[in-house]
Parts: structure tokens; sequence; C-alpha cells
């Protein structure tokens, strides 16, 4: 570089530049200085004198780059430590975020990389309480930054790394220095609770949250996953955690701020209340801290503090699905508080069943709590009453209720957004679905025949009805259908073990069943036949395979198939016509319809138009396989000579054109 200034307009066209061209020859220029270890001595001083932010990310970038994929000495590295430590404490107030944030990560990465090579690596903590130390603002906050970058980059795996080194890196980390990271973050919340600081509020929380994130014992947890596991905390931690004013810590912080930092206290609760039962040392101790979470939850229902924030609403509702999951239902029921608490979630659960369209993603956790709540009456000793027999019932009727609402409100709106569209979150739902319903399984079930046979005796009278492109009152009539039979698919699906209730239960199924069945016979007669290019239509088919493969795995073993307009309806028809045909009974069975003696005569695009159609050209090679598994299940000349008798009559036309 001829000077300082050219070099800070070329970074400044390298970050900020719109033309594609000018910052890749901006790019290209400064490559040297990330690949280049003889340029290091040159990034210092470029950090030394440079005024542009850009400049100074570029140097600290590149120095980045150069200890991540360099082997440099060993004094070098201590070197880079060193002064970038003292250019944080002389000069870090005055940074850009963005500069400090980049100095910051550079700093943890040498960090990490030397952890094993020298002692003064592992003075990072020591170095942040330096910052804490300090009188300003903003050294306080570089040092809440350190602390929270150090977490991440000892939490997370470096490319080129090998693994088992950074576990043991990980490992020699959380013994030595995560725990007074995570008090140091205790000590802050307590410290800063009064502080109008929010920056100062937000590194505090999020450190704590990091540190109670941390992959304790290399399970390698996956962060984008809404599921999460038993939280393995160190039995170090056990008297911070025992202390009642930790747990109180995070439900004030969630009382006294606002959103997004309301629900990072939440999140903190969620790992809390998943911490490994074992840690405890007694039950007297883990009980009383049941009974805190309990008592902390049942403020936030009685006031409804932050829950109109969706985040807010959604972690919230994460932490109630982890009261199950970590305890045991007997001891719920002997806090004292469970019968108001209780009662308090259900009417929770109730009003978010209710706003579907706002909590939808949220009812997971809720039907998961309490399912798991019903599947462990059977195992309860304890003499309190469980009071599941009151609100149970009310749920079950919620849930399906709600499904119905949702069918009439989004009819006028855009159709793509109907929750029957979305797969994931309707098996989210329906998993949980079956074991409330089964709780009281004889009124649930008289409930759905209650509901759902006026509304099939309704479309039976439909099918009179002159033939219509948009029918709104027959569409709302297929959308409450599908809803029904999905969710009899699902109570289908779950079929109970082997047992005395079994039976009946089983009786119940049939009778459900048979409403599916009848529907059947309706959905393809009259002006029903006319109706495969609507999407209602086509959802509801949808549920009716979903019913068809679940009822198949639950009592058949190892039945269906039409002609239809929708490429997603088709697939799904195929998928179950493939699985039928696989099993040994259920294929030789389907030799022996009509129906499919007629498809293995007759498979040409003139009997299945979406043969010809592009878009379905998978399904039209999983419709050819499953008739070839057909075919070649017998040996049977007379099938095959049908089977090819359309393919011989086409080279036949094709011969004469």
């Amino acid at each position: 570089m001829e000077s300082l200034a050219q070099l800070e307009a070329l970074c400044e066209r390298l970050y900020n530049s719109q033309d594609t061209a000018e910052r890749a020859r901006a790019e290209s220029t400064l490559q040297c200085f990330s690949v280049n270890t003889e340029y290091i001595s040159q990034c210092q001083y470029i950090l030394d004198n440079a005024s542009s932010p850009y400049a100074l990310v570029l140097a600290s970038s590149s120095l980045l780059k150069q200890v991540s994929e360099h082997t440099l000495s060993l004094q070098l590295r201590l070197d880079i430590r060193n002064y970038v430590v003292g250019y944080l404490a002389t000069r870090g107030p005055e940074l850009q975020p963005y500069v400090t944030g980049s100095l910051i990560q550079l700093l943890c990465r040498i960090t990490k990389l030397g952890w094993y090579d020298d002692d003064r690596f592992r003075e990072i903590v020591k170095d942040s309480m330096n910052f804490l130390s300090q009188s300003t603002t903003e050294h306080y906050c570089i040092g809440l930054k350190i602390l929270n970058q150090i977490v991440a980059e000892m939490n997370q795996p470096n490319p080129g790394f090998p693994l088992t080194h950074q576990r043991k890196i990980a490992c020699s980390f959380r013994d030595l220095a995560l725990f007074q990271i995570f008090q140091i973050s205790i000590t802050s919340l307590q410290q800063l609770k009064n502080d109008i600081d929010k920056r100062l509020k937000d590194q505090a929380l999020s450190l704590a949250l990091k540190c109670l994130s941390f992959d304790f014992v290399g399970t390698s947890l996956d962060e984008s996953s809404e599921d999460l596991g038993t939280v393995q905390i160190p039995s170090s931690w056990r008297p911070i955690l025992e202390d009642t004013s930790t747990l109180q810590l995070f439900f004030d912080y969630y009382a006294i701020t606002k959103p997004p930092l309301s629900k990072e206290a939440l999140e903190c609760l969620v790992r809390l209340a998943s911490v490994r039962r074992s840690l405890f040392s007694n039950d007297t101790e883990r009980s009383k801290f049941l009974a805190h979470l309990m008592t902390g939850t049942k403020e936030i229902l009685q006031t409804g503090q932050g829950l109109a924030d969706h985040d807010n609403y959604h972690e919230y509702c994460r932490l109630l699905g982890r009261f199950k999951v970590n305890y045991q239902l007997s001891e719920l029921v002997n806090v004292e508080g469970y019968s108001d608490w209780i009662r308090l979630v259900a009417e929770f659960t109730l009003k978010s069943l209710q706003s579907w369209q706002w909590a939808s993603s949220s009812v997971y956790y809720l039907l998961g709590l309490w399912s798991r709540l019903v599947t462990s009456v059977p195992y309860l000793k304890s003499d309190m009453p469980s009071l599941l027999d009151e609100f149970v019932p009310k749920i079950t009727e919620g849930f399906i209720t709600s499904r119905f609402d949702c069918v009439q409100a989004i009819l006028p709106d855009d159709l793509s957004e109907d929750p029957l569209d979305n797969v994931e979150l309707l098996q989210d739902q329906l998993d949980n679905f079956p074991y409330i319903c089964r709780f009281q399984y004889e009124s649930s079930s008289l409930y759905i025949i209650k509901l759902l046979e006026p509304i099939l005796q309704t479309y039976t009278e439909g099918v009179r009805l002159p033939i219509s492109g948009d029918n709104d009152d027959l569409s709302i009539i297929e959308g409450q259908l599908a809803w029904l039979v999905h969710i009899i698919a699902s109570i289908i699906k779950f079929k109970p073990s082997t047992s005395s209730s079994s039976e009946p239960q089983e009786i119940i199924d049939a009778e459900l069943a048979a409403r599916v069945f009848q529907l059947l016979q309706i959905t393809d007669t009259g002006s029903h036949v006319q109706r495969y290019s609507q999407i209602s239509k086509q959802r509801l088919d949808r549920a009716i395979l979903t019913f068809f493969q679940h009822f198949r795995k639950s009592y058949v073993g190892d039945q269906a198939m039409h002609s239809s307009k929708s490429e997603d309806v088709i697939e799904h028809t195929l998928a179950l016509f493939l699985e039928l045909a696989s099993g040994y009974m259920t294929g030789k069975l389907l030799l022996k319809l009509d129906t499919v003696k007629y498809i293995i005569g007759h498979h040409t695009r003139d009997h299945f138009p979406f043969l010809e159609e592009y878009k379905c050209s998978r399904s039209r090679t999983t419709f050819y396989y499953t008739l070839g598994w057909l075919i070649f299940m017998e040996d049977s000349p007379v099938k095959f000579k049908a089977s090819v008798e359309p393919l011989r009559q086409f080279t036949i036309f094709c011969r004469f054109l």
C-alpha cells in the first residue's frame, strides 16, 4: 500500500460499495493481509494508526484468519493476545460495536486455540474481570462481551479443528472457568437490576443463557431444534441452583424487562427447569425448586404480564412443557397450590387453542404437557387428586372446536395459509392429541361423533346440489371433515397396548372408523366428483389417505386409488398404493381386486391423466414401479400379457404415424 489513506479507501469500497466488480477488486487487493503471515505486523500498524472503522475491521478479521488457518509461534500468539487485551482497554470504549466485536472474537479464538499451549491463555476470565472493575459503563460492557464470546467460542466447533481436541478443550474450560463465569453473570444481574442501561442487562442475561446452554457432556445438541433434553449441569453448581434467589432472579428480570430481554429471562428459566434431577442434594431440595417454578409460572398466568408478546408467549409455553418432562405427576400434585396452577394452565391452554392463528406453533408444547400428564395417571400413587378428569375433556373439546373455527376463519383469506397444509405443524399437534383424547375416550368419541354426523349428513345432501366452481359452504364442510378425519386417523394410529381396556377402546375405534368409511362412499359420488380441482376437496382426500395409512398399520397389518388433478393427492395415493403392494399379504389381496386388475390392463394416460403431466414425473415412476411389483409377485403369464397390452397397442399406433 502506498499510504494508509489508500488502504482506508479500499476498505470503504470493500464493505460499502454496491458495485460487485469493485468489491471483488478491493477484496483481491486486500487479501494479502489474511493469507500472508508477513502482514501480521502491518495489521497491528493499521489498528494503531487507522481512523476508518472499516480498516480496523479488516485488520482484526485478517488476524482472526491468520491465527485460525496458520501455525503461528507461541510467542507471536501471546503477543497478539496481550496486544488485543490492551487495545480493548485503551481504545475499546470509543470503537464502533462491530469493531469491538471483531477484536473480541479474535481474542477468544486465540484463547481457545492456545488453551493447552500456555496457562497465560487461560487468564481471559481474569482479564474480563479487570474490565468489569473499571468505573466506566463501556468497559463493563466490553468485559461482559468478552465472557459471552468465550463461552460461545468454546461451545462451537471450528472448521479444520479436530473434534476430539475441541471436546477436550471444552471440557477443560467447563471445569476451570464456566462456573466462575456463570457466577459473574448472576452477580452482574443482581447489581444491574435497577440500572437503566439496557445494554448491560442484555449482555448479562445473554451470558447466563450461554452458560446454561453449554454442551456440558458433549452431546452436541442442535440449538435450532425446538426440543431440549435434560441439562447436565455439573454437581459443583449445586449450591447456586439450590439457592432460591437464583431462580427468582430470572422471574424478576422477566417482570421488569421488555422483549427481547424478557424472552431471554424465560429461556434461562426453561433451561433451569430442565436441569437433571440428580443435581439436587435430596428430594426436599428438588421439591422446593419445583414449588418455586410453579409459583413463578402461576404468577405470570395470573397477571398475564408479557404474554402479549409472541416470543414471550412461545417461550412461556416451552417452560410449561418442561414440567412433566422433568418431574413426575406425583411430585406435581403434592406441591402446595397445584390445584390453582393446573386450573390456570388449563385456562391458558384453552385460550391458546382459540388463538390458533397466533399461537399455532406454541400449542405443541401445551398439548405435549397434557399428553404426558394423562399417560402418567395409571402410575400416580399419591392421595392428592390430579384434577385431570375435570380439565382434560375441556382440552379435548377445545382443540376440536378451535380446528373448526380456523376453517371458517381462513376461507375468505389466502387458502395456502391453512394449517391443514402445514404437514409438520399438523403432525406435531396431532401426535400428542390421541393421548389426551383416549384419557376419557368414551366421552371424547361421543363428542366427535356428535360433531361429525350432522356435517356428514349435510355433505351427503350436497351430492344432489348443482355443480358450482365456487361453493364456500361446501368448502367449509370439506375443511371441517378433513380436520375430523385427521383427528380420527391420529387416534387410530395410537392403538393402546394389550390390556383390559383395549377391547372397549377398539370398539370405539370401530365406531369412528365406520364414519370415515361412510364418508368415503360419498366423496366420489354426485357433484363431489367434479370438485377435485378445489383445494378443500384435495385436503379432504389427503386426510382420508392418512386415515387409511394409520388404519392399515393398526388393524390390517401388512385399501384405494382414484384419478385426480392434484399432484399432492396423487403422490399420497401412490405412496399408499406402493406401501400396500410391498406387503406380501396385502399385495396378494390387491391382485384379487377387480380395480387392480383393471389398472394393470389400462395404465395409460387415457385412464390416468397425470401420466402426461411433467410435474408428476416422479409419481409416474412410482406408479409403474408399483405395477411392476404387483405383476411379478406371481408367476402369471396372463397378468404379464395384460400389462404389456397397452404398450403394444401404443407401439402399433406409433408405427402408423
